[in-house]
């Protein structure tokens, strides 16, 4: 049986030969994606002219009088409108399975320099293949991932174009493409996905996987994994446009919970906490899991509940 490592007889095939014909197919296919001028439109929407009609599909140009060399197929399992030579059509262009740049007016989940969650569809040797809505899938390779997805997974990637000119996805500098304009304003709910933690800041996610948001690092996700879909609110949209998030209701609404966890803290400390709502942030961030605005919200809730006394630098339970 040949697979593809030893000749039909089963003897092993000369290495150099395999070396030598695989150079020979990168050449072929990088020209056949080259000797268009619309190569440098891949993985973009175009608004092409029908030329002509042939028994594969249709043959499109930027012009009726684009030459053979300047024109692209658009299969005709691709088409989805009724068209005739002169017809304009918007088309996606991307690289078919034989590495030759083709239209389809299927329009595919992301784009060129564009971000959005993918599912995994598998997980090879050289990376994650991506469901992108193409009949060929999205290669995400090892090198562009910041954690190694699993098959079922969604994540957050962009599109970009490698070194040998195809298309390829990537979990690095997603901010860099995220939008900045968002609709939102202070105290609306969102949903955003977490893309990146950057321990010194705090924690990334994209809002409706479109716009750059951060959820400071005064808040605990360390149950949270690039990936995860949850749950926040606007807490500031700054000047930039980008967006302060928290996974923290309004804080009337918290108010409750946080005194609560501050008298079950008190409790495991025997009725005195060792400390006072002045103490390093990072202190009542490790003993309380709140941060300091937070824990002296509620410490002020509780003391004028009568529920608490503060002195001597330490806070008791009534």
């Amino acid at each position: 049986m040949n697979d593809g490592r030893t000749g039909m007889n089963g003897n092993n095939v000369n290495k150099k030969y395999i070396r030598k014909d695989h150079k020979k197919n990168d050449r072929r296919s990088s020209a056949v994606r080259n000797r268009s001028s619309l190569a440098k439109s891949l993985c973009t929407v175009r608004e092409l002219v029908v030329i002509r009609e042939a028994a594969p599909g249709y043959y499109l140009g930027e012009n009726e009088a684009a030459g053979k060399d300047d024109q692209v197929l658009l299969p005709g399992r691709e088409v989805t409108s009724a068209l005739m030579p002169g017809s304009r059509v918007k088309v996606f262009l991307y690289l078919d399975s034989e590495d030759r740049l083709t239209a389809t007016e299927k329009m595919p989940l992301i784009m060129k320099d564009r971000v959005a969650a993918l599912l995994v569809r598998d997980v090879g040797k050289i990376g994650a293949f991506l469901d992108w809505g193409l009949q060929k899938d999205l290669m995400l390779p090892f090198r562009e991932m910041t954690r190694h997805p699993k098959k079922g997974d969604r994540i957050l990637v962009r599109l970009y174009i490698d070194k040998t000119g195809r298309p390829a996805a990537s979990m690095r500098d997603l901010h860099k493409f995220l939008k900045t304009d968002s609709p939102y304003k202070k105290g609306d709910e969102v949903s955003g996905r977490v893309y990146e933690f950057g321990h010194d800041f705090g924690t990334f996610v994209a809002v409706d996987d479109i716009f750059d948001a951060m959820i400071p690092r005064s808040e605990d996700t360390s149950d949270l994994g690039i990936g995860d879909e949850i749950k926040l609110h606007v807490s500031e949209v700054k000047p930039d446009g980008k967006l302060s998030v928290s996974r923290r209701g309004k804080a009337f609404e918290e108010i409750e919970s946080d005194a609560g966890r501050v008298m079950e803290v008190i409790g495991s400390y025997a009725g005195a906490l060792p400390f006072t709502e002045k103490a390093d942030p990072a202190v009542i961030k490790r003993e309380t899991g709140l941060s300091k605005a937070a824990f002296k919200r509620a410490v002020g809730h509780l003391y004028k509940k009568h529920l608490i006394t503060i002195d001597d630098g330490h806070i008791r339970r009534i």
